[in-house]
């Protein structure tokens, strides 16, 4: 494995970027995401990584922040050069397709081993973050032990070391919240506070980490009133400071993620979450329903025989 050097500055000149459609950009990022990780995880240089496909620095950045259309030879030849496996190289391919056509992955379908993984970093370069979520507390806001009971549930059969492999991914996603960026709002089903996952004092720990989160200026939690008209399905959207492609929305499930990339659709989804938005409480409502919840645990726990 090559030694990590330092990226040697762009002296290129200006060039007039390529046209994409709106559906191919979010599609483009991801790609490029995935060859960065690949690039940087080797300790490689933007530098190296022109030299493979005969380019320019300037154009490997772009190509990684998916503001240039990729090629195949580029994505053959840079997975060549990074040593990927077969099921590596098959996960930029499909990728590459994705990229390639917008009207047919206008909404596409991340199904990999590693969707989460590639989630937690596509959060990480995010600028802002906006959730709705009906039916669980987000995964960005999740405790560990709540974390581990909704995968318990939903993983049946699986040895206890995968689960808490399982557990330990998902965790890795509130790391970055003490990076300073993404910012969160989060706008959460009344029904969920109420919901059990896992034991009463679960639940408590839970509900007082989501109150905790109130007070930070980068998480911004709203409870949305349990007669609201709202989806029956989470909705996330992100939006980004760098790059053509400003927006992105995916609906994530338990081992995989659909992502929106088509205009229309993310405009949607922009607004079902005001009207979802709209319906929620204020600051000062929301923290009084969280409290009402932690009363109600509180409650519960005391009555909890030891295990």
């Amino acid at each position: 494995m090559p030694a990590a050097r330092k990226a040697q500055p762009e002296s290129d000149a200006p060039v007039v970027r390529l046209q994409t459609s709106d559906e191919q950009r979010p599609a483009g990022r991801l790609l490029g995401d995935e060859l960065r990780f690949h690039r940087e995880r080797l300790g490689y240089t933007l530098a190296d990584a022109a030299r493979v496909i005969r380019a320019s620095t300037s154009k490997v950045s772009r190509l990684e922040r998916g503001e240039s259309p990729a090629k195949p030879r580029d994505v053959h030849d840079l997975a060549v050069f990074y040593g990927l496996s077969r099921e590596q190289q098959s996960q930029l391919d499909q990728l590459l397709a994705q990229a390639g056509n917008a009207d047919l992955y206008a909404r596409f379908a991340d199904v990999t081993p590693n969707f989460l993984k590639r989630l937690i970093r596509l959060e990480g370069t995010a600028e802002k973050i906006s959730v709705f979520e009906p039916r669980v507390v987000p995964g960005l806001l999740q405790t560990e032990a709540y974390a581990r009971a909704i995968v318990q549930l939903m993983e049946v059969g699986l040895s206890d070391t995968g689960i808490e492999r399982i557990v330990a991914l998902r965790m890795q996603r509130q790391v970055m919240l003490d990076k300073g960026v993404p910012t969160l709002a989060a706008l959460i089903s009344e029904d969920v506070l109420y919901r059990p996952y896992g034991t009463a004092s679960v639940m408590v720990e839970q509900v007082a980490f989501l109150l905790k989160a109130t007070l930070t200026n980068r998480v911004n939690v709203r409870i949305v009133r349990t007669e609201a008209m709202a989806p029956p399905y989470p909705l996330f959207h992100l939006t980004f400071a760098d790059g053509d492609c400003q927006e992105l929305a995916y609906v994530e499930h338990l081992d995989g993620a659909n992502y929106v990339t088509q205009k229309r659709q993310l405009d949607k989804y922009r607004r079902l979450l005001d009207n979802v938005r709209a319906n929620a409480y204020g600051r000062e409502d929301s923290t009084a329903s969280l409290k009402r919840a932690l009363g109600y645990w509180e409650q519960l726990a005391a009555t909890e025989q030891p295990e």
